[in-house]
């Protein structure tokens, strides 16, 4: 009886054991690495494509901002990406490298800054034929991205847009061939 129930047991830890090895391993398939082309943009007129002011209010209205160009020409300009997201740069979360280089950071930003102990990936655009939203990427000098936005110059399996919070750090970053990792 006694043996019964051990045995019961070895079955029940067994397949739990197996169950968790399936959950940790995944099914997914491995990522692909693929050397493409990318360029920067941040949120500022001259990347996006909006204007102060709306003609129809001779201008008067510099408070709002307008799409200047393209098919939604005239119509307001929210800052929102294509998949309805506001676009971000990349954030590396409390357990990073940076943690280690500067670890008299911690206490701040455990104290200051909490919502900055999570990582959140930056926003990249792609040509949603290729790479659909939602397809993570990782691009060394930048770090893990997220498709969230499509360019009218971004075409291509080996073109992507990387967005950064400023207009100085986009043009820092400029136009690069880097290996970049792909998770669909």
């Amino acid at each position: 009886m006694v043996s019964q129930g051990i045995t019961i047991g070895r079955q029940v830890f067994f397949s739990i054991l197996c169950l968790l090895s399936l959950f940790l391993t995944g099914c997914a398939k491995p990522p692909v690495a693929r050397i493409m082309e990318t360029t920067a943009y941040c949120g500022c007129s001259s990347c996006c494509g909006w204007e102060r002011g709306s003609y129809r209010y001779l201008k008067l209205d510099f408070w709002n901002k307008y799409v200047s160009h393209g098919p939604e020409a005239g119509r307001p300009y929210s800052g929102k990406t294509a998949w309805g997201t506001f676009p971000r740069e990349p954030e590396e979360g409390l357990f990073s490298m940076d943690s280690l280089y500067h670890p008299w950071m911690i206490p701040v930003r455990i104290l200051l800054f909490p919502w900055y102990l999570l990582p959140e990936d930056g926003t990249i655009a792609a040509d949603t034929r290729y790479y659909p939203f939602g397809t993570r990427m990782y691009v060394p000098g930048y770090g893990w991205g997220r498709v969230e936005d499509r360019g009218s110059a971004i075409k291509g399996k080996s073109r992507i847009d990387l967005y950064f919070g400023s207009h100085n750090d986009a043009l820092a970053w400029g136009r690069r061939r880097v290996r970049v990792i792909i998770e669909k």
